[in-house]
């Protein structure tokens, strides 16, 4: 069963950084996920860890193609594949618009973009030792799941209900691999659960590509509005007990998942991902 993590560290100082990474490695997960946030690197947060950590792959998830061209993408995930023995995959990204213009970038059309980006890595002739790394590109609509299918080696989906998995396997077919990342949250509590729930995902449930995704799978705006309803934290935020986590993580598999990204939230944890429910995952 392959689990990866993703988590936010940019609360984390560079020791903390550290063991986090190391920790996750020791605990057999079979791969990190590194945001591109507003803090660290992906590429270079990644060269790092892949020094400080033995077997793990690391993973940037996702690096956003607006913020480096298609050559410096190949170069740097190359360089990385290389120097680690192929323990990197390569996660890429349109991000979002408002993101994008804030940082003067002009939007375009997120399929023409993705398409224009994959063809002119596919371009890329580097003069010394080029690797082939795994790319992994964000999408959840069928036009960015058929880009995916037609020139990428696989899908990451984030926050979708357990129903897309199936749709987004479909559109891939049987080659491409389809990472899941899924919140999941350590409490059996209805109402501290989805408080908490909601908090860490109020940024998405404000992004109306977002909206357009799951009303595609049935949601309405109704669903979207105060943080989010019960119903679609639910089916969007696996919490409860452990056993509860590990039934839907499995139900993603059942789906159509190769990897389920583990993203491990919990109230009061300081910044630090919520270690009891790592560590038990892997018991």
């Amino acid at each position: 069963m392959n689990l990866g993590v993703l988590f936010n560290t940019d609360r984390l100082d560079n020791d903390e950084f550290v063991h986090y990474a190391k920790r996750v490695d020791s605990l057999g997960y079979e791969s990190l996920w590194l945001p591109e946030l507003f803090t660290r690197d992906p590429f270079a947060a990644a060269g790092y860890l892949l020094a400080e950590t033995q077997n793990i792959m690391l993973a940037s998830g996702i690096a956003n193609i607006y913020a480096r061209d298609a050559a410096a993408t190949v170069s740097a995930a190359s360089t990385l594949a290389e120097l680690s023995d192929g323990r990197f995959i390569l996660g890429l990204g349109v991000s979002n618009a408002g993101l994008n213009q804030r940082r003067g970038h002009s939007w375009q059309n997120p399929i023409t973009k993705l398409n224009e980006y994959l063809d002119a890595m596919a371009e890329v002739k580097l003069t010394g030792p080029q690797v082939h790394v795994p790319v992994h590109v964000a999408a959840h609509g069928p036009k960015m799941l058929a880009a995916v299918a037609a020139k990428a080696d696989g899908a990451n989906t984030y926050l979708m209900p357990a129903e897309h998995v199936r749709i987004a396997r479909s559109a891939l077919g049987d080659q491409a691999e389809l990472n899941t990342m899924m919140f999941c949250l350590l409490d059996e509590n209805p109402t501290s659960a989805r408080a908490t729930a909601r908090k860490s995902i109020a940024y998405y449930v404000g992004l109306d590509y977002y909206h357009r995704a799951w009303r595609g799978l049935g949601y309405d705006d109704t669903d979207f509005a105060d943080g989010g309803s019960d119903k679609l934290v639910d089916d969007i935020i696996a919490w409860g007990s452990l056993d509860s986590i590990r039934d839907r993580i499995q139900q993603q598999f059942n789906h159509g998942a190769t990897r389920v990204v583990i993203l491990p939230i919990g109230a009061g944890m300081g910044g630090q991902p919520d270690w009891r429910l790592l560590e038990q995952l892997q018991a």
